[in-house]
């Protein structure tokens, strides 16, 4: 079957009025680049679940493609029913949405499609942060927990995100589980077209008890009053995204002093403030400056639009200064060993190494592959976090990333530090000085031809470089290692580099780390070795 084949057999079962016309006019004007782009390949589910633009064909993001995906999640628990099952002895699968274009639409067609299957599922009524949807699926002990969301991609992007139950303990999915799944999908595309899959069965709403149960247990993880926290004020953005209305409520509930950005504190999904809804984006922190100058805030705290993650800024002198990943990660990583005597703290290999702060505190230390699928397995976790702005506070309620529980450590902890007469910045200085100066940072190649990574990943791989400032480098490929990952890892003289395509976007990222016996010294190796990287990226391509 050709593409336009292909393309006329969809638009036959594509239930959507706006994906039917939009393939109408592809057929109608043979746009066969466009066609060969939607129907050569399909989305691939994979630990990710799933993500991907809008639009028709498998290889968008669609009610088609959802449902083939609610199909096979509810084929793969039913096939595994002992390893799934609740305490109670059934199955049971909970289903959150964000703000983005047809979130509430993909969640409702899952709800109907599973709960067919005779598996008990459970649904919010409306939209809710990722963290409050991943905390409730562990609450409850669910087979699995489904989020609608796409995160901080793009506008036009949207995504499923899958967390199992069982061995999985309410976290994300991983190999071989998601490959199972896969299978399940594909076997689905093969024998159902999207009307013959059952999808009118009964489910429960879960509303706004569900949200204040997740509320009570964030409020618990500082003291309930504080009559200091009206003595600083903070900024708070949502980025057009699902945060703000859970994070007013806990805020405001504790004392806090906290104002919204008003222009982005409600969910759109035309993100129009903002190019990209990531707060690592150039501008997209621009309106929270302001705000922050205009009211004399001194935090500023960012989620992304389905806030799991957290941006921290911090104002000094005349203006704002946004602290990195890293940096919010090994403050957050020392208010949490504070209150442990064991376990384990984590992070991925692409953050800066936090085994000594583990050490002073007698706890054991991992470092994990890229991604909280990852680091929500380290045994007896007592905190993770990764560079691209995610942290894990309260591992054992929401195994996953959560920019809600973070936020509100940071903004307990600045509070503090402003009753002592200091602040973030000589907090994160005192700790830089005890535990080793590592500056990272970032740099990336964004692409439409995904064809683009993979070029420059196999031509760094056959000529990795050797030697940078008079220092040998060591490369080590983990597509060779126990658990093989895309990723070039390379070492030498204070610095690391680690090569890796996005797992979420359409990216090809470098990190960069630079340790040093001084703050100085680690930002000047940072900046050479910024260059140095983009150079390598450019002879790549």
């Amino acid at each position: 079957m050709n593409h336009l084949e292909a393309a006329r057999s969809w638009l036959a079962q594509d239930p959507d009025p706006k994906t039917r016309a939009e393939l109408e006019g592809l057929i109608t004007e043979q746009s066969l680049a466009e066609l060969e782009n939607r129907f050569s390949t399909t989305l691939q589910f994979g630990t990710a679940g799933l993500r991907g633009e809008l639009g028709a064909g498998p290889n968008r993001m669609n009610r088609v493609v959802v449902a083939r995906a609610a199909m096979a999640i509810a084929k793969f628990l039913k096939n595994n029913l002992a390893t799934y099952q609740t305490k109670d002895s059934e199955l049971l699968v909970v289903i959150g949405y964000d703000g983005r274009e047809n979130s509430e639409l993909f969640a409702k067609d899952s709800a109907g499609i599973i709960s067919a299957q005779g598996i008990r599922v459970v649904l919010f009524d409306s939209m809710v942060p990722t963290p409050v949807a991943a905390f409730t699926g562990k609450r409850l002990g669910a087979s699995a927990t489904i989020i609608v969301t796409a995160s901080h991609n793009p506008p036009r992007d949207n995504g499923y995100k899958v967390y199992l139950g069982g061995p999985n303990g309410g976290s994300q999915l991983v190999p071989p589980q998601d490959a199972e799944i896969a299978k399940e999908i594909a076997a689905v595309a093969a024998n159902y077209t999207f009307d013959e899959i059952p999808q009118f069965g009964n489910y429960e709403l879960a509303g706004s008890q569900a949200i204040d149960s997740y509320i009570q247990r964030a409020a618990s993880l500082v003291e309930a009053r504080d009559e200091r926290r009206k003595n600083l004020k903070i900024t708070h953005t949502s980025l057009h995204g699902v945060g703000w209305k859970v994070v007013s409520e806990l805020f405001t509930g504790l004392g806090f002093e906290l104002t919204p950005v008003a222009k982005q504190m409600d969910p759109d999904p035309k993100f129009p403030s903002v190019s990209f809804p990531n707060p690592e984006e150039p501008g997209a922190m621009d309106l929270a400056f302001e705000h922050a100058t205009a009211t004399s805030s001194e935090l500023i705290l960012a989620n992304d639009p389905d806030a799991d993650r957290l941006a921290v800024a911090v104002s000094e002198g005349e203006g704002w200064r946004m602290l990195t990943g890293d940096q919010v990660g090994l403050i957050l990583a020392e208010l949490c060993a504070k209150g442990s005597t064991a376990g384990n703290l984590a992070n991925s290999i692409v953050s800066a190494d936090i085994s000594n702060l583990a050490k002073s505190h007698s706890l054991g230390y991992q470092q994990t592959l890229t991604g909280f699928k990852w680091i929500s397995k380290v045994p007896d976790l007592v905190y993770g976090y990764e560079e691209a702005l995610g942290y894990c506070v309260d591992p054992q309620y929401t195994p996953d990333k959560d920019g809600i529980t973070a936020a509100l450590l940071i903004a307990q902890l600045a509070v503090e530090l402003k009753a002592q007469g200091s602040n973030l910045s000589e907090y994160l200085a005192e700790l830089l000085d005890r535990y080793g100066h590592i500056a990272t940072s970032q740099v990336s190649i964004r692409v439409t031809d995904l064809s683009i990574i993979s070029t420059t990943m196999a031509n760094l791989r056959r000529e990795p470089p050797t030697e940078f400032s008079g220092s040998q480098l060591e490369t080590e490929d983990l597509l060779n290692a126990g658990n093989p990952t895309d990723a070039l890892v390379v070492t030498g003289g204070g610095a690391k580099l680690i090569f890796r395509p996005s797992g979420t976007e359409p990216k090809l990222k470098c990190y960069l780390q630079f340790q040093a016996d001084s703050a100085a010294s680690a930002a000047s190796g940072l900046e050479r070795l910024r260059i140095f990287a983009s150079a390598l990226l450019d002879d790549a391509q």
